[in-house]
């Protein structure tokens, strides 16, 4: 039995096929297999398709490597989200004062009685502040004006870019009376100005020097928890 199995092993392989596919038709050891296969040589044709047997298996295992991942992160991302639920009032304000703890403007000894700004490029985060504004500070839709800075290599899809931050905000096109072209050194080749690159909205508020004190101060507590 054990000579029979040597024989079709050594011929398969003459055939160019690989220790897995023998393996598949010899049902023994892999240390055997090897013993007995050790002085059969292949054609340049067969190491080849041998090589991109393997070639293909690697890709393969690659892309499955890959698609687990993928499905792992979404999965993890999704049970977290779902562990947040919904936020209350109290919720909701002490996440904006930290947020805007990480990215606003802050007072400076030089110019005391500056207005609370809020400068970012995350569609999100922009939609999150705006909510805190209103629904946790009470501030008036009206008090909020919006600036956009990009770009000058942009000037051509500023209608595009207004329209996307008008969407992103809820507020509409004619609230964007200001945008500020920051000049591109012509040298220096930037990743992120695309067709998906809308460059950073700043909000402001009118007549806010007493609400960013405050927020100041709500820091300040956060801090000392």
């Amino acid at each position: 039995m054990q000579a029979g199995f040597r024989d079709k092993a050594i011929e398969l392989r003459r055939q160019g096929l690989s220790y897995s596919e023998v393996l598949k038709q010899v049902p023994v050891a892999k240390s055997t297999l090897s013993l007995w296969l050790q002085d059969v040589g292949l054609s340049k044709k067969q190491k080849q398709r041998l090589t991109e047997k393997k070639r293909q298996s690697a890709l393969r295992g690659a892309l499955s490597r890959k698609n687990w991942r993928i499905k792992s992160s979404k999965e993890i991302i999704e049970k977290a989200e779902r562990e947040i639920g919904r936020l209350s009032e109290r919720e909701l304000w002490l996440i904006g004062i930290a947020l805007y703890w990480a990215e606003g403007s802050k007072e400076k000894e030089s110019r005391p009685g500056s207005g609370a700004q809020f400068t970012n490029s995350d569609p999100a985060m922009i939609r999150l502040f705006l909510h805190w504004l209103t629904v946790a500070c009470k501030i008036e839709r009206e008090r909020v004006y919006l600036e956009i800075y990009i770009h000058d290599t942009c000037k051509d899809r500023i209608p595009e870019v207004v329209e996307f931050w008008s969407k992103v905000s809820g507020f509409p096109r004619s609230t964007f009376q200001h945008i500020y072209f920051k000049r591109s050194k012509i040298k220096i080749h930037r990743q992120n100005i695309g067709n998906s690159y809308y460059g950073i909205l700043r909000i402001r508020i009118r007549g806010s020097s007493t609400f960013h004190r405050q927020i100041a101060g709500w820091t300040l507590g956060i801090a000392k928890t």
